[in-house]
């Protein structure tokens, strides 16, 4: 018997199956309905850790120099040569470690870089010739071109909104670090001495050695992985600690297997890119290490203006002994309280006026601090605009930090970051026969060279083809998501996706 059935009880009973609609969301989605929280300020504080041990490492070598050069009877080019060496180390480990990352996750590769340069620091602490302390302190400085991936594996955690200030505010790690090295130098140095130095400095990286079995795995590498279940766990966490709901679908997956490799970032749409940001790297280092070695070689200078009127200053003896006073760490000091106005500055700027003007601002006020350089000016005025140099250049360091992570998908970020670091070390090599040797044959050359490079890099930062500011992070080259405004990403704005059943 035929039983006649309406349309509408047709319906119901077999309902089409054409289009099957389902709700997805990305890490993106999730991060942005969770929001910034508990979760993220525990986040902070341990990656902020490693970075208060790159700004030790660092500041340490304005330190040691002298030490060793009365302890040890070093001519000046075996003292230059042990910062040089930790330089070419970081030059090697930056884009090594990059890859490390991109590869087999940003937790490991900032883990194993850590624990890499917390031994070999303490090494270096016993180092019984030097060339025992310059292979050690070489090894340092691979380990510790590790350290930008701190940078890569906190922004993944981050809101859109949230992203650009927090990084910044990250970079007060690395002056708290620079500060805290000068203060430990003030109290180590005149009755311990350099062994007990670099032996304490290891200290916070000991910490978040400690501490890093608590970091997770970033979830957007997850992802790119095919670690759908992991990412969620994370995810699910973060969400736990802040107190938020996660959105309700399925995580949108793009797995993808041969990730880190250097010419994605010569790809159609990012060469340019690339190139812009690696001469911005090495710009930044160039002129942020010069001013530091300017400071110093223009107020030994003695008679500042007849130095500048000479247009040349004197070479000293390179057998000449001479401790570091306690004045000369207190000039340290001031000079490296620098950073805390630069970074006030660009954190009132960069949600502001956007990336790439931000970074062109502090390039050109670098260089228009560095004209009245060749004047013949005092010790004071002299010790303001140095001030506000290096508080400018330090500035468009935390905004490169910024920019770099944001313009990269997460397939290639890290090595973006390694590579970007191992240039910027290029820069800092090339710095000191710049700021030390050229100054000894003319004043004005010298301001010259580094007024013109700060000029040409706040060109090219307003050439750079994209501007971050409210977009949200590329998981992958083929991603074809649009830069979102600020507030785009939200709970509401799950992907649907179609499948068609014969």
């Amino acid at each position: 018997m035929n039983v006649k059935c309406s349309p509408l009880l047709r319906v119901l009973l077999h309902p089409p199956v054409t289009y099957l609609h389902y709700r997805t969301f990305t890490v993106d989605d999730a991060l942005e309905a969770i929001g910034f929280g508990v979760f993220q300020w525990k986040i902070s504080l341990i990656t902020g850790l490693a970075w208060v041990a790159d700004a030790m490492e660092m500041m340490i070598l304005s330190i040691l120099g002298p030490e060793l050069h009365c302890d040890w009877s070093l001519p000046s080019y075996q003292v230059a040569l042990i910062t040089s060496v930790v330089f070419i180390g970081m030059g090697f480990g930056s884009p090594v470690w990059g890859n490390v990352s991109d590869k087999y996750g940003r937790k490991v590769g900032l883990t194993v870089c850590m624990c890499w340069t917390l031994y070999y620091g303490i090494l270096s602490a016993f180092a019984p010739i030097y060339g025992w302390l310059l292979v050690l302190r070489g090894f340092v400085g691979f380990g510790i071109g590790g350290a930008p991936q701190s940078v890569t594996l906190y922004s993944e955690f981050l809101p859109v909104k949230a992203r650009g200030i927090c990084i910044v505010l990250i970079g007060a790690f690395w002056a708290i670090g620079a500060v805290f090295e000068v203060l430990l130098a003030l109290w180590v140095m005149p009755t311990l001495g350099w062994r007990w130095l670099l032996g304490l400095s290891a200290l916070p990286m000991a910490v978040f050695v400690c501490f890093c079995f608590w970091l997770p795995e970033s979830p957007r590498f997850d992802v790119l992985a095919g670690r759908r279940e992991k990412a969620m766990a994370t995810l699910v966490r973060i969400a736990k600690d802040n107190g938020k709901a996660m959105p309700q679908g399925t995580l949108t997956i793009y797995k993808q297997t041969n990730r880190g490799q250097l010419k994605d970032l010569f790809s159609p749409q990012y060469w340019k890119t690339t190139l812009l940001l690696w001469f911005l790297w090495f710009a930044n280092a160039f002129s942020y290490y010069g001013i530091v070695l300017l400071t110093t070689e223009l107020f030994q200078a003695g008679d500042l203006c007849a130095a500048t009127q000479g247009a040349k200053i004197e070479p000293r003896c390179s057998l000449e002994c001479k401790y570091l006073s306690s004045d000369d760490y207190k000039d340290l000091l001031w000079t490296t309280l620098a950073e805390f106005p630069g970074l006030l500055v660009i954190l009132l700027a960069i949600d502001y006026m956007g990336r790439k003007k931000s970074l062109a601002l502090c390039f050109f006020m670098f260089s228009l601090c560095i004209l009245p350089l060749f004047a013949c000016i005092g010790r004071i005025a002299l010790t303001i605009f140095i001030f506000i140099c290096r508080a400018f250049i330090s500035g468009g360091y935390q905004v490169v930090f910024v920019y770099t992570p944001e313009v990269y998908p997460t397939e290639t970020r890290a090595l973006a970051m390694g590579t970007s670091s191992a240039i910027a070390r290029i820069g800092a090599l090339i710095t000191p026969f710049v700021a030390q040797v050229l100054l000894r044959r003319s004043v004005y050359v010298t301001l010259g060279v580094y007024c013109a490079c700060g000029l040409v890099a706040g060109i090219a930062s307003l050439l750079l083809p994209i501007e971050t500011l409210g977009r949200g992070l590329q998981e992958s080259s083929l991603d074809q998501e649009v830069e979102h405004p600020a507030s785009a990403p939200s709970s509401q704005s799950y992907g649907t996706t179609q499948s068609t059943e014969q």
